[in-house]
């Protein structure tokens, strides 16, 4: 086979190896860097793939095995609610960078049956809560109750017994049983999300408080990595933006993240210029934003086809 027909066959199945691993690691860079890697080892290797197993589910176990091999030297990935409680006060924030962050996933779905998968699988609590588990039991319950494969198949890309990787996939279901993010109303509907996200953007660029307070629920949570605190209630987050958000101009452009509305902020520079500054990650429960999570990464933006400076 030529090369032009391998990656012919193998570039259908990129963007749902990458959210596997991602899902995996908790990171976008690092899920990026394996999933061009798995695709390298398996042309290289394609002359001994003996068909036996779809090209998917070699793929699959080439992808798998390699997130077991990082994760065998990797700290879990978390968000500032998984170190400690929410301040109902803006409180003064704290940046650390020695803490392994979860990160956000780009997201472009055409498909609307897709886009909803993705979101239910890869909301920013799922992955967090993911990344509680033990690597190979995270990997058999991602194999078997997002990737679709049975046990028996999760269980030869491990190398386990069928009765194993069984055994695994039921302690995983059960921690995340006792540890289960909320689960906010975040079904389907691109209108509400458009509408969400444009309301937003508004009250974003307009300084507007009385705009955004309308749109966050009573108990709405906010988080921005790499800040470790993170503020539980509405008075707290319109505190912080008064305090510290609305001070200064700010302009934001749309984009989407883990299957969710998000925006990309930028911040003015001392040139008139606005700074690439944070991706907001927007989720709703019924018509009003339940969390936000704001990743202050402007390394993150040419990953999103954002810009990094918008003209003043």
């Amino acid at each position: 086979m030529s090369e032009d027909e391998f990656w012919r066959l193998a570039d259908p199945y990129r963007r749902e190896l990458l959210a596997h691993c991602y899902r995996m690691l908790g990171s976008f860079h690092d899920a990026e860097d394996l999933v061009q890697d798995t695709l390298l080892r398996a042309w290289r290797a394609y002359d001994r793939f003996d068909g036996r197993a779809s090209l998917r589910t070699w793929l699959y176990r080439i992808a798998t095995n390699s997130c077991l091999n990082v994760l065998k030297s990797a700290q879990r990935r978390v968000l500032p609610s998984g170190l400690g409680s929410g301040s109902e006060t803006a409180d003064v924030l704290t940046k650390v960078d020695d803490v392994p962050w979860l990160g956000p996933l780009p997201t472009v779905e055409a498909d609307p049956a897709a886009a909803v998968a993705l979101r239910d699988s890869t909301r920013l609590a799922v992955v967090a809560a993911f990344q509680r588990l033990p690597a190979r039991q995270r990997a058999v319950l991602i194999l078997v109750d997002v990737a679709g494969f049975r046990p028996p198949e999760a269980a030869e890309t491990l190398g386990m017994t069928t009765a194993a990787a069984r055994s695994a996939l039921q302690r995983a279901r059960a921690t995340l049983a006792a540890d289960q993010p909320v689960e906010d109303d975040v079904t389907a509907d691109a209108g509400l999300d458009q509408e969400l996200l444009r309301r937003y953007l508004k009250a974003f660029e307009d300084a507007d408080t009385a705009g955004l307070a309308g749109l966050l629920r009573s108990d709405v949570e906010y988080e921005m990595p790499p800040n470790a605190l993170w503020y539980l209630g509405r008075e707290a987050v319109l505190e912080h933006h008064i305090r510290r958000v609305f001070t200064r101009p700010r302009r934001a452009l749309p984009t989407s993240a883990n299957g969710l509305p998000a925006v990309g902020s930028y911040s003015l520079a001392a040139d008139g210029s606005f700074a690439a500054h944070g991706i907001h990650v927007l989720e709703r429960a019924g018509g009003q934003l339940s969390r936000i999570v704001v990743f202050l990464d402007e390394s993150l933006f040419p990953a999103f086809g954002l810009p990094g400076t918008l003209p003043g």
